[in-house]
């Protein structure tokens, strides 16, 4: 059991700078200019709704504006970046390419406008590389630390639904079972959600990214609930289908071991140095042998991190090997129009012989005793 007010370990951040000069020689690049937000807080802590990271080989700079002074002055000393980073207060960023004129900056394509592109040029006489990935790559294998976030938010999610699935009725809405167990994560320490909780009755249960509505739990009726909390900017991620108030149908069995099945098979491929693509053909092969191959619609899973949706996503198309380290999500389901569905997920830590899981809740068709 993993203690909810334990201090979690202290991140090295400028470890992650130096992975990212690294890439800078590996590139030919004389620096990179960081601009998506995630990007930013990874790197240095500083969460602002306007801020950039310029990292050369000799400096690094972060640029906000001065609505941030007092809490990038705080961040960076909270930390140990005070005496590393060089802050700069402006309200556009053009400081932070001073003395680069001649050079070759990286910059992160799948971010950058096309205005902020054309800004550059105008702000420094330089060669703009565009890149892809090269912050978010380095973000997909977490360092202990970071996993050690991710299990706080996977245990504060277990004992939020456990608390739920004791009282959980004919009769509860979906908005109100939603109220409910993100009220108790909160109180359990959790920042946050770490996406809108899904919470599915009946029909609306055939739905992957259903919205809570005002739907009453019928007797009998599938409870699919896809919950996470988040713990200092990492979120977990976890789904669970149940039926409440009757016994399961013979129908509803088979869809519910069926999709318990491919997700076991799942995630007993999962290991360092196995294709991405193997984990899902995995699951929709287990799916198919129950007939039901047709009614899997989404993607397998995906990495998660300081977001919800990290890299590498587990698809038909998937491409790459699973790396020891990375934090993936193992979800396979099945979605019947008009009838309901099931997914059953979990998120497990990648390792050289396999993976183990963060969250840990148990797998039942009915509420668990």
């Amino acid at each position: 059991m993993i203690d909810l007010s334990a201090p979690l370990p202290t991140m090295d951040r400028a470890a992650r700078l130096e992975r990212v000069r690294a890439q800078l020689t590996a590139h030919d690049l004389d620096a990179m200019w960081v601009t998506t937000p995630v990007n930013v807080r990874w790197l240095t802590g500083f969460v602002a709704s306007n801020a950039a990271v310029m990292v050369t080989l000799d400096d690094v700079v972060v640029a906000t504006d001065d609505r941030y002074r007092t809490q990038l002055a705080a961040d960076l000393e909270r930390f140990g970046l005070a005496e590393l980073v060089t802050p700069v207060m402006a309200p556009n960023f053009e400081p932070a390419f001073a003395g680069l004129d001649g050079t070759t900056i990286g910059v992160e394509a799948d971010h950058l406008t096309m205005a902020a592109r054309a800004q550059l040029d105008q702000w420094v006489d330089a060669t703009i590389e565009p890149t892809n990935g090269s912050v978010a790559g380095l973000r997909q294998v977490k360092e202990p630390a970071e996993v050690a976030r991710l299990e706080r938010a996977a245990a504060i999610a277990d004992v939020a639904l456990a608390e739920l699935f004791t009282t959980v009725e004919v009769g509860d809405t979906e908005r109100d079972l939603a109220r409910r167990i993100e009220r108790h994560m909160l109180d359990l320490g959790a920042e946050d959600r770490s996406y809108e909780t899904i919470v599915a009755t009946g029909p609306n249960a055939a739905l992957p990214h259903a919205r809570p509505s005002g739907r009453a739990i019928e007797a009998g009726d599938f409870l699919l609930i896809d919950v996470g909390a988040k713990v200092d900017g990492y979120g977990s991620d976890m789904t669970r289908t149940i039926v409440v108030g009757a016994e399961p149908t013979d129908e509803q069995r088979r869809w519910w071991h069926a999709v318990e099945a491919a997700q076991a098979a799942g995630v007993a491929l999962v290991a360092a140095g196995v294709e991405v693509l193997a984990v899902d053909q995995r699951c929709r092969e287990v799916l198919a042998e129950h007939d039901l191959a047709e009614a899997f619609i989404h993607g397998t899973g995906h990495g998660i991190g300081l977001e919800i949706h990290e890299q590498p996503i587990v698809s038909p198309r998937s491409v790459g090997i699973l790396p020891a380290g990375l934090v993936v999500t193992v979800e396979p389901g099945v979605y019947l129009p008009g009838q309901g569905g099931v997914r059953i997920e979990d998120s497990v830590v990648v390792t050289d012989d396999g993976c183990r899981p963060i969250t840990r809740s148990p797998k039942t068709i009915t509420p668990p005793a």
